[in-house]
């Protein structure tokens, strides 16, 4: 192409709207739970209660309690689920009525399911290991290993609701909710499906998932104030906090959604993912995978950096990860990066793993259907490597178009997604 030839014309391509949404938090069931208590930046972190954390370092997480799979799944289906199942299946029911979907209407094999998650059932690990050791290995539930692999909560979520298409999980530790999302925009896209049931969740509360992360030093050691442990960005974090939960959203081709005459604001515009290829679980310290994939993502979405308007930010309070992550953002977005407010879901409900992308994306389309940005709490001394607006202890209103979703998982496997307000958007 010469100088004088115009650019090519971007390729119109099937927009990816956001219908639906659905959670199970360290507050609770509900999606207004949890935007309410992050809004009011409450933090759910609490002592563990739900097994024996006698010497670990780490003694608190973002625990889910009270919660009674019953609820939302029968009790011969409930028997049959690990607990990070449990979650997924309780939020995609909230998820497709909040959608309405009349499934009786649909056509089920245009109905996908792509899901994230980092480690399957783990707790049902640790148990079914105690009975083989105590007991013998013929004393197994004959259905531990069809409970506890990764793909079981997407594949439950589809025998749940009879959802026929494409179906698939994503485990990419800490980016795979956000590369869940990512991905279930690229099926739309490519005619795939008309729908997808998409977002992440996760459940690793045991020892055995507690006393892993403990020996690698990952996890914050200030269990005597737990609602104060989980400080990203701040010069005084030491680690993150763990959490559990799923966050699942329904995404569907706007002409999907004019045709059900349904109402929606937001759209998934831009994905992108990369590698650091550099180290098993530490970030590279210049932060050039995460660079491309925002850079990436914001390409996707056709938009500049200084059009982004927040940023809902990894921020899993460790010290590598904070710093690496800002400079991304500093770089990819240049000058525009100190006019953005950025902030950290974990700051309030600790690090949830495969699924924290679910519930952020959730904090992210919020923030532009309500104009309202939630803080990052427990912000109060300055790090001179972490330098812009983390939207301290407060939440603010804002007019907010477009967010940056970031993701950064252990491998160094990056996700990032841009969600925009589509300007009177109704059915």
């Amino acid at each position: 192409m010469t100088e004088s030839e115009p650019a090519p014309e971007r390729a119109e391509r099937t927009r990816v709207v956001v219908t639906g949404m659905g959670a199970v938090s360290p507050y609770g069931p509900g999606v207004d739970l949890l935007w309410d208590k992050l809004l009011a930046g409450e933090s759910a972190i609490k002592p563990i209660e739900n097994f024996d954390i006698s010497g670990f370092s780490c003694t608190i997480g973002g625990e889910i309690r009270d919660f009674d799979a019953r609820d939302f799944i029968d009790r011969k289906s409930a028997r049959r689920m690990a607990r990070f199942t449990h979650f997924a299946v309780a939020a995609a029911r909230e998820a497709i009525e909040n959608a309405q979907l009349d499934l009786d209407s649909l056509d089920r094999s245009r109905i996908g399911v792509v899901l994230g998650n980092g480690a399957g059932g783990y707790p049902e690990i640790q148990a079914t290991a105690s009975t083989l050791f105590d007991r013998g290995g013929m004393r197994l539930d004959p259905l531990f290993l069809p409970k506890v692999l990764p793909n079981m909560a997407a594949a439950n979520i589809a025998m749940q609701f009879g959802l026929l298409g494409y179906n698939t999980t994503v485990v990419t530790a800490c980016a795979a909710g956000t590369q869940a999302l990512g991905d279930a925009t690229n099926v739309i896209r490519n005619g795939q499906a008309d729908i997808v049931i998409t977002g992440g969740t996760e459940a690793g509360f045991c020892q055995l998932g507690l006393g892993g992360f403990a020996v690698m030093r990952a996890l914050s050691t200030k269990n005597e104030n737990p609602t104060a442990a989980s400080r990203p960005f701040d010069a005084d974090r030491d680690g993150f906090v763990p959490g559990e939960g799923a966050g699942i959203i329904v995404l569907e081709s706007e002409e999907s959604a004019r045709r059900r005459g349904v109402n929606y604001q937001v759209e998934l515009a831009g994905f992108g993912s990369s590698a650091d290829a550099h180290h098993l679980v530490m970030p590279d310290a210049d932060g050039a995978g995460p660079i491309r994939a925002i850079n990436w993502a914001m390409e996707d979405a056709d938009i500049q950096p200084e059009e982004i308007d927040y940023v809902n930010a990894h921020g899993t309070s460790t010290p590598l990860n904070d710093a690496s992550e800002t400079r991304a953002i500093k770089i990819a977005l240049g000058e525009a990066a100190h006019n953005v407010p950025v902030s950290s879901t974990k700051s309030m409900i600790g690090h949830i793993f495969g699924g924290a992308g679910g519930l952020e994306s959730i904090a992210a389309i919020k923030a532009i259907t309500d104009g309202k940005i939630h803080p990052t709490i427990n912000y109060t001394t300055p790090d001179p490597e972490c330098d812009l607006d983390y939207v301290p202890n407060q939440s603010r209103h804002a007019e907010v178009d477009a967010v940056l979703k970031n993701s950064f998982g252990f491998g160094g496997q990056n996700a990032c997604l841009v969600f925009r307000r589509i300007d009177g958007a109704r059915a």
